[in-house]
C-alpha cells in the first residue's frame, strides 16, 4: 500500500528543500526522496565550501533562458533581499566578496543546516538511499515507485538538479520524467565550466599554470565580461572562463583584453618619455606578470628599447594586449562544470508556479529547467525562488 502525501519532492538539494519548507508551512504534507546519502551535497561544495548563495544584486538579465522573460515572476516574489533576511534570521555569519557574491563566513553546511531545520520546523519528511524506480500518473495524482516502498502524492515535484558535477551523482533523470510526460527539452551542455586548449595553444600556454590577472574577455557574440582569468596547465579557467563559457560554442574564439584599464600604447609613450631606452620586456613586465609577456610576444621584439617601436610591432602590441584570440579546443565537461545549460523548456511550465502545463500536479524547479544563471550566487537564487514559487503553489490544489 502506497503511503500518502500531498506533495513529493524528488531531490534534497537547494530547490528541492526550499519547496519543501515552502509547502509544508502551507499546510501540506510532504515528502523529500532523493538516492544520496546525504543532502544538499551540491551546496557543501558549493564556493569553495563557503556557498555563494545569492547576490546582493540580482536582475532577469543574469539568467539564460530562451525565454528571458520566464524568471521575472519567481524572482520578483522571491528576492535574494528574502533569502538572505532567512540567512540573518538562523545567526549564519555572511560576508559579502566582489561583484555582489554573498557567502557564509564559516561553512556551507550552514546553509543546508539552516535548510534542514527550516523543512523541519515545516513538518517535512526527508527519506535518503531511495532510488526511484518508476513514476506514473494516478487517478490521485501520481505514484513514485522505488527501492523502499511506493508513494503516493497529488503533486509531484522534479528537483533533481542537472548533469554537471557526476561524481555527486548527477544523472539525467529529471530530463527522462519531463520527456515520459511529452515535455520538450532544449539541448544540454555543461556550463560555468573551464576550458580546454588544443594541443599547439597547449604548449604555449602550459608555463603559465598558476598565473592570474583581470582581464576583459568576449565571445564572438559580442557579450563581454570584466572578471579574472587563471590559466591552468589544461587551458583557461578563473571566473572570466567559466563566465564566458555558458556564450561559447565549439569553433568560436575569445577575445581577450589583458590590460582593459590602461591602454596599452598611450602608456608605453608615457614610459619612454621618462625611460627611452627601457626595453619592452622590462615596461610589459611592469603592466602584466612577466610570464604572460614573454609567452605573447618572441624574445627579439621584448628586447627593443620602447623609444624605437614601429608602427607594426605598435600594431602587434596593440593586438597582443587588448584583444588576444584564442580558440578554445573544449570545455572541460560535466566533470568541472558548476551547472547545465538547457534543460526542460520552460514553455512546457507555468512561470509563476513551475506546474507542467501538459501533466497538472507535476512541477520542474531549479537546475532541471532551462534557465542558467551567471557566476556569481544567481543559480543558487534562482533554486530559492522557483522552489519559492512551486511551494506557494500547492495551496491552490
Amino acid at each position: 500500500m502506497a503511503e500518502q502525501f500531498d506533495v513529493v519532492i524528488i531531490g534534497a538539494g537547494a530547490a528541492g528543500l526550499m519547496c519543501a519548507a515552502t509547502a509544508g508551512y502551507q499546510g501540506q504534507s510532504v515528502l523529500v526522496l532523493d538516492n544520496a546519502k546525504k543532502p544538499g551535497r551540491k551546496i557543501l561544495i558549493a564556493g569553495g565550501g563557503k556557498c555563494n548563495f545569492t547576490n546582493t544584486r540580482v536582475e532577469p538579465q543574469h539568467f539564460i533562458c530562451d525565454n528571458p522573460h520566464f524568471v521575472k515572476s519567481a524572482l520578483a516574489r522571491y528576492p535574494s533581499s528574502e533569502f538572505i533576511e532567512l540567512v540573518e534570521r538562523h545567526g549564519i555569519d555572511i560576508e559579502e566578496r566582489d561583484h555582489g557574491q554573498l557567502f557564509c563566513q564559516h561553512s556551507a553546511k550552514d546553509i543546508v543546516d539552516m535548510l534542514l531545520t527550516e523543512c523541519d520546523w515545516a513538518g517535512n519528511q526527508i527519506r535518503l538511499r531511495h532510488e526511484i524506480l518508476s513514476i506514473q500518473a494516478s487517478a490521485k495524482g501520481y505514484l513514485v515507485n522505488t527501492n523502499q516502498g511506493e508513494f503516493q502524492a497529488a503533486n509531484l515535484v522534479i528537483a533533481t538538479g542537472g548533469l554537471s558535477m557526476p561524481k555527486l551523482g548527477a544523472t539525467p533523470f529529471g530530463y527522462q520524467v519531463a520527456e515520459q510526460f511529452g515535455l520538450s527539452m532544449a539541448n544540454t551542455r555543461a556550463g560555468l565550466v573551464p576550458f580546454t586548449l588544443h594541443d599547439h595553444d597547449k604548449t604555449k600556454f602550459e608555463p603559465l599554470s598558476g598565473v592570474s590577472l583581470p582581464v576583459v574577455i568576449s565571445a564572438e557574440n559580442g557579450v563581454s565580461f570584466a572578471r579574472d582569468l587563471l590559466f591552468t596547465h589544461r587551458g583557461l579557467s578563473g571566473p572570466a572562463a567559466l563566465q564566458i563559457s555558458n556564450y561559447w560554442r565549439p569553433g568560436e574564439s575569445v577575445s581577450i583584453d589583458y590590460l582593459p584599464q590602461k591602454p596599452v600604447l598611450e602608456t608605453l609613450g608615457a614610459m619612454a618619455q621618462s625611460k627611452p631606452k627601457q626595453t619592452l620586456k622590462n615596461a610589459l613586465a611592469r603592466l602584466l606578470p612577466k610570464r604572460l609577456v614573454e609567452t605573447l610576444f618572441d624574445e627579439a621584439q621584448l628586447e627593443i628599447q620602447i623609444s624605437q617601436l614601429n608602427k607594426a610591432l605598435q600594431a602587434q602590441i596593440e593586438q597582443q594586449v587588448h584583444r588576444f584570440a584564442i580558440r578554445p579546443n573544449a570545455t572541460e565537461g560535466y566533470r568541472t562544470a558548476e551547472v547545465t545549460l538547457g534543460g526542460v523548456c520552460t514553455d512546457e511550465l507555468s512561470s509563476k508556479t513551475m506546474e507542467a502545463k501538459k501533466a497538472p500536479g507535476l512541477y520542474f524547479i531549479g537546475e532541471v529547467v532551462d534557465v542558467t544563471g551567471w557566476l556569481g550566487g544567481f543559480n543558487f537564487q534562482w533554486a530559492w525562488s522557483s522552489g519559492v514559487a512551486c511551494g506557494l503553489a500547492m495551496t491552490n490544489r
